[in-house]
């Protein structure tokens, strides 16, 4: 936890980030019965039944020192999806980044490994020698800033 804290209590650096990062599994959902207008002055009634259209996983990274937040939709949360969404974000928007700070939960998938199974050697060795892990305690996940509840919302 104090290394989480550590992170989220020092200064902006230059040529230095600081990431938070979290994904969230997510229901597709549509309505069985189509909703009527809303009237002024009332309510919007919605039907509780609903049909199930599949899922889906949304991948944030929330940045602690500008407050832009990077989210993209994806079917599901592999160690590919992992790589590929860090490497997307890190190559277009922190090139000129030494060291990035990554706070984000202790999933199989937030490892280094991901990058050199999913990735090409040249693009794994850069994320792994930029991206500083920092992982946030069992049952802490709520210290990470996208975690519903987290500051970032």
């Amino acid at each position: 936890m104090e290394d989480v804290l550590a992170v989220y209590s020092q200064p902006a650096v230059p040529g230095r980030a600081r990431l938070c990062f979290d994904e969230r599994p997510c229901q597709l959902l549509d309505d069985v019965v189509t909703a009527l207008p809303v009237q002024t002055g009332k309510v919007a009634k919605e039907e509780n039944e609903y049909i199930r259209k599949g899922t889906c996983v949304v991948f944030l990274a929330y940045d602690l020192d500008t407050g832009r937040r990077y989210a993209q939709v994806r079917q599901q949360r592999t160690k590919a999806d992992y790589a590929e969404f860090m490497h997307e974000v890190i190559s277009i928007h922190y090139t000129d980044i030494e060291f990035i700070d990554l706070v984000q939960d202790n999933l199989n998938t937030h490892k280094y490994g991901s990058f050199y199974e999913h990735l090409l050697l040249a693009q794994a060795r850069v994320l792994s020698r930029k991206l500083l892990f920092h992982f946030t305690p069992k049952h802490g996940s709520w210290l990470n800033m996208p975690e519903p509840g987290g500051r970032s919302h």
